[in-house]
């Protein structure tokens, strides 16, 4: 089935989430995206510190009250003030995996309370048997034990307080997770084993996801289709392999030029190139959406989308 006959999971249309610093000066740290995420898809954001991808997820869950535009979550408009109802669902089928491990765990709650929280908020089990089978179940999942349930977060190591999270997050089965930043504060080993757990939970359960990251080599192992963000604004978009084999965008270009090569004589001869917003004469705001594929998309004024596209193999 095409991306065109599916109706997307989540529907983003010209979000914008400014923040007011002064009254003279305003943050528009997400200044207009629009992108759809499809069910049972990894979608990768990426790009640079600043560029607003945590504040995009924050929006998106409704941490932040969104600034204007309009998000759809499985047909609910849960953009402006939700009725109880949608709000009820968005609790219940939107999770967040956050970026910080330990900060985002209660140190004075034990594991199975923590985990055990969103299904006594929103009464999604029978007794207290049932709850703590529900909690036994999804610490297994995520490769814990049973006998984990009765410790305190500080007892366990940053690998395994990540997989807290995730079980937290998917305790309640939800059809979105929003992965922020997951592996950024773990080691590289102990990343690779999470982020395979959570692509295996998505084989096994058919969870969603938005994974940002910054980290490009970990975004093109999980991801099927990734949106590069920069300064608030969306400036590409397209299929993992769209964008690793024909970036158009001199700012996709410059970050995976950035990319360690793992042969030391390849790696020696590498060139990063560098992106000066302002040296290039890039506007954003005067920029529109050119279709290169049915999948494939930049942010650019006529002329830029035509000097660009030279450059690449289209």
């Amino acid at each position: 089935m095409t991306e065109t006959a599916r109706e997307p999971l989540l529907h983003v249309e010209n979000l914008k989430q400014h923040f007011r610093i002064s009254r003279s000066y305003t943050t528009k740290a997400v200044d207009g995206i629009s992108f759809d995420i499809y069910p049972g898809e990894t979608y990768g954001l990426v790009g640079e510190s600043g560029s607003g991808k945590s504040t995009t997820g924050r929006a998106l869950i409704r941490l932040y009250t969104p600034t204007d535009g309009k998000i759809i979550f499985d047909g609910r408009d849960i953009s402006g003030n939700m009725k109880p109802e949608d709000e009820e669902y968005l609790r219940t089928n939107m999770q967040m995996i956050f970026q910080d491990p330990m900060a985002c765990l209660n140190p004075r709650k034990k594991v199975k309370e923590i985990i055990a929280q969103g299904l006594e908020i929103h009464h999604m089990y029978k007794d207290q048997a049932d709850l703590d089978e529900k909690v036994n179940t999804i610490l297994e999942k995520v490769g814990l034990s049973r006998e984990h349930a009765t410790r305190y977060p500080q007892q366990f190591s940053g690998g395994q307080r990540q997989r807290i999270g995730i079980a937290r997050a998917l305790v309640l089965n939800p059809k979105l997770v929003i992965a922020d930043e997951a592996i950024s504060a773990l080691d590289v080993s102990i990343q690779a084993q999470v982020v395979n757990l959570m692509k295996d939970l998505q084989d096994e359960l058919g969870t969603t996801y938005l994974f940002i990251a910054h980290d490009l080599s970990m975004v093109k192992y999980i991801s099927d289709r990734i949106g590069v963000m920069h300064l608030g604004h969306l400036v590409e978009t397209g299929t993992t392999d769209e964008i690793f084999r024909n970036p158009v965008h001199p700012y996709t270009k410059s970050l995976l030029s950035a990319i360690p090569k793992p042969n030391p004589r390849v790696e020696k001869n590498r060139i990063a190139l560098t992106y000066d917003k302002k040296k290039e004469g890039v506007d954003y705001t005067v920029g529109t959406v050119h279709q290169i594929t049915d999948t494939h998309s930049v942010l650019a004024t006529d002329e830029e989308f035509e000097r660009w596209i030279k450059d690449t193999s289209y």
